[in-house]
């Protein structure tokens, strides 16, 4: 079994302490790097070439946010996962945009911390249908202009999409898993993960995260509640 290569961000040391001694002890997890601040982190993942990285939003210095868009314009970026007290806030919505996999609260069990590690080193992203529904309902609360033009160019970028791909990507918008969107659209997993991928690269996104904030800011979501 290979490790899961991993990289604390945090400034709290007890934080960090505490993650590393909490996911650390998995057998499938190796801590192979900590930074404090998120100016470091760039010379550490080249240091270290972890595959995933758990960032604090809120640092003194650079914070969580500039570290993981610095990361995630980079060829070999490690997945991100965001480190929050907040359940649903602007600066999360920021994260997501960027191509954090997901977010964690600080007060997740480690059960599921761990569990959120492993899904995304296994290119899952770490969002419930719910918690993606208040991020998409966070970002409605923008101002009327910068929704219109976020609209425009959304929806310019889904009609790339053929008919069978807008319907896999309205799926992913939901939330649903491989599995679901597979017996929702009578598909096998292996054609919803084809799909999956081709969106991706057709649409230049990250992650299946980004997928659901495309279709809402497209407007598909509220078109497939018209239709229901």
């Amino acid at each position: 079994m290979t490790a899961i290569r991993m990289v604390l961000v945090d400034d709290d040391p007890l934080v960090r302490a505490g993650l590393a001694l909490m996911l650390g002890g998995a057998e499938d997890v190796e801590i192979v790097g900590e930074a404090a601040d998120g100016d470091e982190v760039g010379a550490l993942v080249d240091r270290t070439r972890p595959d995933v990285v758990l960032m604090d939003i809120r640092m003194p210095g650079v914070d969580g946010l500039t570290a993981t868009e610095r990361l995630r314009a980079r060829a070999d970026a490690p997945q991100v996962v965001v480190l929050t007290t907040f359940h649903a806030d602007e600066q999360v919505l920021r994260a997501l945009r960027a191509g954090a996999a997901g977010f964690v609260l600080k007060d997740t069990p480690p059960a599921e911390i761990l569990d959120a590690v492993r899904r995304v080193a296994a290119g899952d992203p770490v969002l419930s249908p719910a918690v993606t529904r208040r991020l998409m309902e966070q970002a409605a609360g923008t101002a009327p202009g910068t929704r219109h033009a976020r609209h425009a160019r959304a929806r310019a970028r889904v009609d790339a999409l053929n008919d069978r791909e807008r319907e896999v990507a309205v799926a992913v918008g939901r939330g649903m898993a491989n599995a679901d969107i597979a017996a929702h659209l009578y598909m096998s997993v292996a054609t919803v993960k084809s799909h999956v991928s081709r969106i991706l690269a057709r649409l230049d996104l990250d992650n299946r995260v980004q997928i659901a904030l495309l279709t809402y800011d497209a407007g598909l979501l509220d078109e497939y509640r018209d239709e229901s």
